[in-house]
């Protein structure tokens, strides 16, 4: 059995679906951090049969949990303190997302004022589908 020694303080990133725990790694960033990070691919899950976990050292303030929600909203988020679980954090799709996802209108203002952000709102929570702030231009998660 595979043993990486646990978190004095950290969070834990569990129930990623298999094989997406390196995308996740770069979309949060944490590829641009000074922080330790622990990647656990395709561990042995009852639940999902097989899982990602990520493990990072440090603060709940690493990583943004509205980017973490718009990925995957079924990913479990442990805060761990002394070595114990503190909480855990369910996650949802964000209502609003900002430089997160990107306007492809080429006639959106976002195209024309580059140091505009890109926000998109949810517009259908069924279908994950966002629309853009300025134009409307409809972005589906794939």
């Amino acid at each position: 059995m595979l043993n990486i020694s646990g978190l004095k303080e950290g969070i834990v990133l569990d129930h990623i679906e298999a094989g997406k725990s390196m995308d996740i790694y770069f979309k949060l960033g944490l590829d641009k951090l000074d922080c330790q990070t622990a990647i656990i691919k395709n561990a042995r899950s009852e639940k999902m049969g097989k899982k990602d976990i990520i493990k990072i050292d440090g603060g709940l303030d690493v990583v943004d949990l509205d980017v973490l929600g718009y990925i995957d909203h079924s990913i479990t988020v442990n805060i761990i303190k002394d070595s114990k679980i503190a909480e855990k954090k369910s996650l949802r799709l964000p209502q609003k997302l900002t430089n997160v996802i990107f306007c492809k209108n080429p006639r959106c203002i976002t195209s024309i004022e580059q140091e505009l952000p890109h926000v998109f709102c949810l517009a259908d929570e069924e279908k994950e589908v966002y629309r853009c702030l300025y134009c409307e231009e409809k972005y589906e998660k794939k």
